[in-house]
């Protein structure tokens, strides 16, 4: 029986060359990629003990800017923007941090914390790095995971290689139709920023013994915080990654492999109750035909062992056939067949995910109250087309309902906003707005508009 090929060995596959040398700095880091993948899965308990030559390898580092620039996003602490380096003389840029790197002189910066708002009224932390550390955390996320891609486990799906939110939800939906209909719906008090960077840096030894990627991975646990200007942490910091650095997601991830496997683990005590854990980052669920009290606790203590703790408030144990569940902002529901044949799985956008994406619109048309229909009709686009890409998963989740309200939204908000955008009347100012935009101007239907074909 054929094995299925990984990320790395697709993209490697097929792959003909006469030297290195001749290959772009993509198809060298994905070589280099597949290489450390392979060694990884064929020897389970090898430890990889020279690695940080390879962090400042040019074409990694020319791969690591690459990344760094499509995401976009702030300046850190020393006002730098990507656009700024993108200006400059980007290859003495990277040769002089390669020059660092190699000399071991590098030392990230302070993390820029910015606070962005949740629906519930709450504001959430976020880490900003510095373009120069993003692009030397990309760097080592490109050498250390397909390392530790080879042992984490099927059941976890976010900010991994060819998986996605999707993924996550599509295995859910396959648990309850199985018959696993009792779900624990976990929430972890701020796992982020709880990360015990001793248990963490034990766990990283397991595969990697370079004491000097060790260090640097140590540097950014250890990076002070700016806050408005006030430092925080530092040295003396023992818990957290900021939420936002590149590296955070993959040592997320790397960390909580200790969850997933003693779930999975045969033999071990969940798996004779048929129990599975679905995790996407921090958020996860478990799910199975029975799941009771003395199964939580065991859970809880898992986690007591590795330095986490459930969020009790958000935390809770139903029967998906009776009590619907959300997750990842779908909801999940049984609801009675129209011909009275039982029950079927509903799973749609939740309430929250629909509220976020009209108050989206809401904004955008506030903002953008100037601007031509070509240009309303383009944004738009941007955000209702990302929404549906999200939410609707062919042959898994049902979206109808929901694009029927969304068309029935949008309709009203941009007859409201063609009544207030001038006292000259024109073939926008009425309820026809929105059928105009969508037959002149390029605005999507949403009840007509499919997202493209996912593998």
């Amino acid at each position: 029986m054929k094995t299925e090929l990984n990320i790395y060995q697709k993209r490697v596959e097929g792959m003909t060359y006469l030297d290195k040398r001749m290959l772009n700095h993509r198809d060298r880091t994905h070589l280099l990629q597949a290489n450390l993948n392979r060694k990884a899965k064929e020897e389970k308990g090898y430890v990889f003990y020279v690695l940080y030559d390879k962090v400042f390898l040019p074409y990694i580092l020319r791969y690591a800017w690459d990344e760094v620039r499509k995401n976009g996003g702030s300046a850190g602490v020393d006002g730098e923007t990507v656009q700024d380096v993108s200006g400059g003389d980007v290859d003495a840029y990277l040769d002089a941090l390669s020059e660092d790197l190699r000399r071991q002189t590098y030392k990230p910066s302070a993390v820029k914390r910015v606070w962005i708002p949740k629906s519930n009224g709450e504001k959430r932390p976020l880490g900003i790095p510095t373009v120069r550390d993003r692009i030397v955390q990309a760097a080592c996320k490109l050498i250390i995971e397909p390392i530790f891609e080879a042992d984490f486990e099927e059941s976890s799906y976010g900010f991994r290689p060819e998986r996605s939110a999707g993924d996550a939800i599509r295995a859910i939906r396959a648990s309850l139709q199985a018959g696993n209909t009792t779900v624990y719906d976990a929430d972890l008090s701020k796992y982020f920023d709880t990360i015990p960077h001793g248990k963490l840096l034990q766990v990283l030894k397991k595969r990697i013994s370079d004491p000097r990627v060790l260090r640097l991975i140590k540097l950014w646990l250890k990076a002070p915080v700016s806050d408005r200007g006030n430092l925080t942490g530092g040295k003396r910091n023992k818990v957290g990654t900021p939420q936002g650095c590149v590296i955070s997601p993959l040592l997320a991830n790397i960390y909580m492999n200790l969850i997933d496997k003693a779930v999975n683990r045969l033999r071990g005590y969940f798996q004779p109750y048929g129990i599975k854990i679905i995790r996407y980052a921090d958020d996860f669920i478990l799910t199975g035909r029975d799941i009771g009290q003395h199964t939580v606790s065991c859970l809880k203590h898992l986690l007591a062992r590795t330095g986490l703790r459930i969020n009790e408030t958000k935390t809770k144990l139903l029967n998906a056939r009776t009590a619907e569940f959300n997750f990842l902002g779908f909801t999940f529901r049984y609801d009675a067949s129209l011909y009275g044949t039982g029950q079927y799985l509903n799973i749609h956008p939740g309430k929250k995910a629909l509220g976020k994406i009209k108050e989206k619109i809401h904004e955008y048309l506030h903002t953008h109250g100037h601007s031509r229909a070509e240009t309303v009709s383009a944004g738009l686009n941007m955000i209702i087309k990302g929404w549906l890409n999200y939410f609707d998963l062919p042959g898994c989740s049902y979206t109808q309902m929901t694009r029927r309200h969304l068309r029935w939204y949008m309709s009203e908000q941009l007859y409201r906003y063609y009544r207030r955008k001038s006292q000259r009347r024109s073939s926008l100012y009425g309820q026809q707005a929105y059928e105009i935009l969508i037959s002149k101007y390029g605005l999507v239907d949403v009840l007509k508009y499919r997202p493209p074909t996912q593998f």
